[in-house]
């Protein structure tokens, strides 16, 4: 197995492909400024060095993969700021045995840093394209406890429920109803809401044994927003 640059214990993982040296310099110094900015979870941490982002950006922008910014992607949206994915990935504190369900596959970073944490990510996109273009970073990586479905994500995936996790990676309105319901008690939902990129917060959702739900304000954020079908 393959060491971690920084963090000796981490988890089993698919080793990523060779990168430059260039590109290996750059993923320690943005996981420095990670854990100087409070992200100190090992295993946050050691997931998102162990994900090459420079396999999930455009090839035009890939000499800034490992900026602290988003960036754009095919069908008009954006991988997230590393940052932005540090703390919704730690604010989700997933544990090795639990299954996940993603809302937004986008360009896969996201997914393939969880796939590296849970027992098994269940991700949803609604854009063909980008969902094809996921998949094959998912098999190059070798992330086989990754299942993918193109549709609304916005419904959840009812079939595969309950979820001890829920992450959403585009701006809600307001918090989709399914999600609440697939989310088993005890689970974490972790949730961008606002109508407009101004007032977006990221809210963490728990569901406690009878169901009631408590909501943690986190920080503001943008990010695209949940397209819902009518």
């Amino acid at each position: 197995m393959t060491k971690s640059l920084l963090y000796r214990d981490a988890f089993a993982y698919s080793p990523a492909p060779p990168t430059s040296n260039d590109a290996v310099s750059d993923r320690i110094r943005l996981l420095m400024k990670l854990r100087n900015s409070g992200i100190n979870d090992t295993r946050v941490l050691s997931a998102i060095e162990h994900t090459p982002r420079e396999m999930f950006v455009e090839e035009a922008f890939r000499e800034h993969a490992y900026d602290d910014t988003a960036l754009p992607i095919a069908s008009g949206q954006t991988i997230s700021q590393p940052s932005v994915v540090a703390w919704m990935t730690w604010a989700l504190d997933v544990s090795p045995r639990m299954r996940v369900l993603e809302v937004g596959t986008g360009s896969g970073y996201q997914a393939a840093v969880l796939a590296r944490m849970a027992r098994r990510v269940y991700t949803v996109e609604r854009h063909r394209d980008l969902l094809a273009q996921a998949e094959e970073r998912f098999r190059s990586l070798k992330l086989n406890n990754l299942v993918t479905r193109r549709g609304d994500g916005s419904r959840g995936w009812k079939e595969a429920a309950p979820f001890d996790r829920i992450i959403v990676t585009a701006a809600a309105a307001e918090i989709p109803q399914p999600l609440i319901e697939q989310l088993s008690p005890g689970g974490v939902l972790v949730i961008p809401v606002g109508d407009n990129a101004a007032d977006q917060l990221l809210l963490r959702i728990r569901k406690d044994e009878q169901g009631g739900l408590h909501t943690d304000k986190m920080m503001a954020v943008r990010f695209v927003p949940l397209v819902q079908d009518k």
